[in-house]
């Protein structure tokens, strides 16, 4: 018991003394219970005693166990030596027997090989001498297999002697069979009926000697048979450009006269390819001479038509060898410039259907390629595109000189021709001219491509920019011209604008195709850069020519606004010649608001089925802008207004108000007409705000415009005072006019003071001095 002492457990035994009578019968179950853990320990005792002496004896015989082990080991391994002596001097004499047998066995099969290279090397000889040129082929073979078991004896005179007499009969093969070929081309073969087997035969020899061996026999043979062809064509006859379609009839007809009998050479060797290779550089030699030597501008048609014979012979030989024909794709990407005016589809799905083509286009290329290298040499990787066709390159300023003045005549003629108005139930709102010079532009560009997809193509590019340009001039040409009021202050533009109602659609449609102009121009650039080599592509952008058009819209679109503004202009004049000091009654809408009325009703619905949602929303801005605060400051313009006449004004305003409010709905576009509804409001609520301070009373009339009109000026207050207060009429008397008087001068002052505060807090302290002045 840890917290427990022996007084406290025999108080707890014993807590009284009744209990003490239980005390011998606890002592006497103590006693035996010492005694019980006595003889359990005298046991253990005893038990571990016995114990360790036996673990002693244990340990004892393991030791003498071991060493009996160890004992045995080192007689196993003294007599394991004395066995591997014993069979090392029993094998002694049979490893240098099997020694002997081995340097016997190698020295026989030597000298068998070398008595077959020395026979065989007389035999080649032999068939050298005879020109059997097959049996010669298979006997080179085996030479050169027994050669190559003689590497380690090179020093061996004997071997060097066979290695000499090997080289000089493969150098007589060679003389035999380079003066066997000679005679190909020359009418012998036609004559004798085996030299073409022979020569046949001798192409197996040639494979069989060096590979140096069989590229300079192809190459005699090409030049040889291309010594004809510089003779011909560098005379004065046939070294003319006009002449350059007869050039590839000649090599065309050379291999077909010769397809027989250049079938002796292995196909491995692609001579029909190396021969056309060396043709093609050649004849870009001679034509380089030529057009560099020309004292005057190449014609042009006799310059394309050199060009266009010269791409469909490099087209043939690329078909021919495994290169493919030109991508027929081209064709297709310059057919969907400006195909559908009308499309919905945006520039982002038009750039990612380009995407498409142009990766598809470039994994046929890459399978084009990969293609061609099986057929082609081994390391030239030759490309016939090109190969010829280029030296025309730097010549072919003419042709985009031609160019340009065809589309410029074009483009003279489409704007002479142009109607400027749509057929009714057409498709599309877009003028012919603009459609008809990218139809035409697309026809120069398939030209162009056909021909060369490099600096001329680029150039061409350039041309189409300016073209693309000179038609937005054109375009910006055809509005009227002219302009007063907000919008005209605000552009710069000078004189009225009367517009008419066709002159109205003529802008539309302006306006319609100057937006497809700058979409099918965006399709253009994109066409032209899969289109062109990828050193031009990045140079190839219509940004600048998008721009001209984006100009053109935003001028058609404030021309348009402008014109509406120049008729609101009778209707504005109307308005102040209205007797408003003197009118008796208030009644229906006035007749300048009729007629505001009749000339939206008759432009908008037109202007909103021809124009696109988003210029007619720009449209409806600008209009905005125009018309409220017009409105407003044309209050100021007449001479004095009457409480009925004030009525009568604001019953005006929000018809007005209305009138422009269902513009959107007559234009059948209201589908972003929320700013706009905003924007109006605003205007046309400052227009109510300003009659509602006339029609207030005149020692209220202070307050009224602080709370109405927060933003305006001191001289519009002063104006409303003019136009509210007809001194002549009320003919007062003289005090009455005095209080009159102070009663104005307090709200002015009142007035001043409220706008000085104002203009204190925005820190306007220069503009202070003149205001209180």
């Amino acid at each position: 018991m840890d917290k427990s002492s022996a007084l406290e457990y025999i108080n707890q035994m014993f807590p009284n003394e009744a209990s003490l009578s239980g005390v011998e019968p606890l002592m006497q179950k103590i006693q035996n219970e010492i005694r019980t853990v006595d003889a359990g320990i005298l046991s253990a005792v005893r038990q571990q005693s016995n114990s360790g002496t036996k673990a002693k004896e244990d340990l004892a015989a393991a030791t003498r166990a071991v060493e009996e082990l160890m004992y045995k080991i080192r007689e196993i391994k003294t007599k394991a030596v004395q066995s591997e002596t014993m069979v090392q001097e029993i094998c002694r004499d049979i490893k240098k027997l099997d020694f002997a047998k081995k340097h016997i066995t190698t020295t026989i099969t030597a000298l068998h090989r070398l008595t077959m290279l020395v026979s065989a090397v007389e035999q080649l000889q032999v068939m050298a001498s005879k020109r059997q040129y097959k049996e010669a082929a298979a006997q080179l073979e085996a030479v050169n297999q027994l050669c190559s078991h003689f590497e380690a004896y090179r020093d061996i005179p004997k071997i060097i002697e066979l290695r000499e007499k090997f080289k000089n009969i493969k150098q007589i093969l060679k003389s035999h069979v380079f003066s066997d070929f000679s005679s190909l081309g020359t009418g012998k073969e036609t004559e004798e009926t085996n030299l073409l087997q022979q020569l046949s035969d001798a192409c197996l020899v040639v494979d069989a000697l060096e590979p140096s061996v069989k590229e300079e026999l192809v190459n005699n043979f090409c030049n040889r048979e291309l010594t004809s062809y510089e003779q011909i064509f560098e005379g004065a006859e046939l070294a003319k450009l006009d002449k350059t379609e007869r050039r590839y009839a000649w090599i065309k007809r050379r291999m077909r006269s010769n397809e027989e009998i250049w079938k002796i050479f292995p196909s491995s060797w692609h001579v029909s390819y190396r021969l056309c290779i060396l043709f093609c550089k050649k004849t870009r030699k001679q034509l380089e001479d030529i057009l560099s030597n020309l004292k005057e501008k190449p014609d042009v048609g006799t310059l394309l038509l050199a060009l266009q014979r010269t791409l469909e012979f490099e087209d043939e030989l690329a078909e021919k060898f495994g290169g493919g024909t030109q991508n027929r794709e081209i064709g297709n990407e310059i057919e969907e410039i400006g195909r559908s005016p009308n499309s919905s589809s945006n520039a982002s799905d038009i750039r990612k259907k380009y995407e498409k083509k142009l990766a598809a286009h470039q994994g046929s290329e890459s399978e084009e390629r990969d293609g061609s290298k099986d057929l082609a040499v081994p390391g030239a990787g030759f490309n016939f595109r090109g190969i010829v066709s280029s030296c025309f390159e730097p010549h072919l300023t003419v042709y985009v000189e031609l160019e340009e003045k065809t589309l410029m005549d074009s483009l003279e003629k489409l704007v002479q021709e142009e109607t400027w108005d749509i057929e009714e139930g057409g498709q599309s709102s877009v003028l012919s001219s603009s459609m008809q010079l990218f139809l035409i532009i697309k026809r120069s560009l398939k030209r162009c491509s056909a021909l060369t997809k490099s600096q001329t193509l680029f150039n061409l590019f350039k041309v189409f920019q300016k073209i693309l340009k000179a038609y937005a001039t054109k375009l910006f040409a055809r509005l009227p011209k002219g302009g007063t009021g907000i919008v005209a202050a605000a552009t710069g533009m000078d004189g009225q604008i009367k517009t008419s109602d066709r002159d109205e659609r003529v802008i539309c449609y302006i306006v319609n195709s100057a937006e497809y102009c700058h979409k099918t121009a965006g399709e253009l650039a994109e066409s032209v850069s899969k289109i062109i080599d990828h050193q031009f592509a990045d140079g190839v952008d219509m940004s600048e020519v998008q721009d001209e058009f984006s100009a053109v819209i935003t001028r058609s679109l404030v021309t348009l606004v402008h014109g509406l503004e120049t008729k609101f202009d009778i209707e504005m004049a109307a308005m102040t010649r209205v007797p408003w000091g003197t009118l008796e009654s208030v009644g229906d809408q006035s007749e300048y608001v009729n007629a505001i009325n009749l000339i939206l009703t008759t432009s908008i619905p037109t202007l909103g089925s021809l124009l696109s949602p988003v210029y007619f929303q720009f449209f409806l801005d600008k209009l905005a802008s125009s018309l409220g605060p017009r409105f407003y400051s044309n209050i100021f313009k007449c001479k004095q207004i009457s409480e009925t006449g004030a009525q009568q004004m604001l019953l005006d305003t929000q018809a007005v108000k209305s009138m422009l409010l269902e513009i959107p709905s007559l234009g059948r576009q209201t589908s972003s007409a929320t700013s706009y509804s905003k924007f109006v409001s605003r205007e046309m609520s400052k227009a109510e705000a300003l009659l509602k301070v006339i029609l207030s009373p005149v020692d209220s009339v202070a307050d009224t415009y602080r709370a109405l009109l927060p933003e305006g000026t001191p001289m519009e207050f002063q104006r409303i005072l003019e136009l509210k207060v007809v001194y002549e009429s009320i003919s007062p008397r003289k005090n009455e006019l005095r209080d009159l008087k102070k009663l104005i001068n307090k709200a002015y002052s009142t007035i001043l003071t409220n706008m000085v505060l104002e203009l204190s807090k925005l820190r306007l302290h220069l503009q202070l001095p003149q205001l209180l002045r």
